[in-house]
């Protein structure tokens, strides 16, 4: 059976949220899915090998609204590319009537979609259940996996010199915008306090944007021997990193996304993005900032975020 899902959001957070969905179409179809994807989710660096995935087509929009796929022109393009490859179903993770017509023209007989025109304070995640649960009679547990091969696994290892007998920790200290990014200081604070009772080894995972390298730089400047930078690595071979350490702790970005994704306890540190992107995994737990009982776009409470309160939920989870 030829099956598409279309997932339209940016982020390669998103996309893994959208995972155990997707995954579930194919096992109840019993077909891999090709995937429409925008570019910014970077699909095809941790998705290549996933069984439950066939193809990966990039959907070219962008926010200037001058990208392939865009404007009048752009939905012609994309229904005709749609069309070539005959699909016989489609799942589309948004309410867009847009993404509804081009199906339609692309000659794709059977949709399924959230109910068109409900944007509006949609939960990503309720919305995805309900669809599955209306349309196909399944219940996903919110719990996206990604798998890594032994050997890539063992390579790190031995490459990154990871020794079991330290307690190895990602550190994803970067972020898609300023207000996510927790202070270089809170870092520098939990480290020194994590080093006074274990014996560490901290991974610092972050982007080449100007801020995150002067966070990543403070970090390195004050705790080098101790910390690994793997800024100038792909997602490919940050994956394996990950996959070695004990645990996790970010902010939130694709770093927390993966590692929980990965199976490591992630502790997520949020300064200013709804709660649900920090919580939905069972291998999560989200920090807030003092004072703040939920978060949400604009709580900006990155110089808020307790470096002794991450020690603690560290420390209880090392425990148990």
């Amino acid at each position: 059976m030829n099956i598409l899902a279309i997932q339209n959001r940016m982020g390669i957070g998103d996309m893994v949220i959208f995972l155990p969905f997707i995954e579930s179409i194919a096992r109840n179809f019993n077909s891999p899915i090709t995937l429409l994807v925008k570019e910014s989710s970077k699909a095809n660096e941790y998705l290549n090998n996933n069984s439950k995935i066939k193809k990966i087509i990039d959907l070219k929009r962008s926010n200037k609204n001058n990208g392939y796929h865009d404007g009048i022109l752009g939905f012609f393009k994309l229904a005709e590319e749609l069309k070539k490859h005959s699909f016989e179903k489609v799942f589309i993770f948004n309410s867009s009537l847009r993404y509804n017509l081009i199906c339609k023209l692309a000659g794709i007989t059977e949709i399924y979609q959230y109910p068109l025109f409900n944007k509006k304070e949609q939960n990503i995640i309720d919305a995805a259940k309900s669809l599955l649960l209306n349309k196909l009679n399944i219940k996903v547990e919110s719990n996206p996996k990604i798998f890594l091969d032994n050997i890539s696994i063992q390579k790190a290892k031995v490459q990154f010199n990871i020794n079991d007998n330290k307690l190895n920790i990602l550190l994803g200290i970067g972020g898609s915008g300023p207000t996510k990014r927790t202070p270089a200081n809170k870092f520098i604070e939990f480290i020194k306090l994590s080093l006074n009772e274990y014996d560490c080894k901290f991974f610092l995972a972050t982007g080449q944007d100007e801020e995150e390298q002067k966070i990543l730089k403070e970090i390195i400047s004050s705790c080098k021997e101790k910390c690994v930078s793997l800024d100038k690595l792909s997602i490919l071979e940050i994956l394996p990193i990950i996959n070695n350490c004990r645990l996790a702790i970010c902010n939130d970005s694709s770093f927390s996304h993966f590692s929980a994704s990965l199976g490591l306890p992630t502790i997520v540190l949020m300064c200013d993005t709804p709660l649900l992107y920090g919580n939905y995994s069972p291998q999560m737990y989200p920090i807030l900032p003092e004072g703040v009982q939920t978060v949400s776009h604009g709580t900006n409470g990155k110089e808020k975020i307790n470096a002794e309160k991450i020690f603690e939920k560290f420390k209880s989870i090392i425990i148990n």
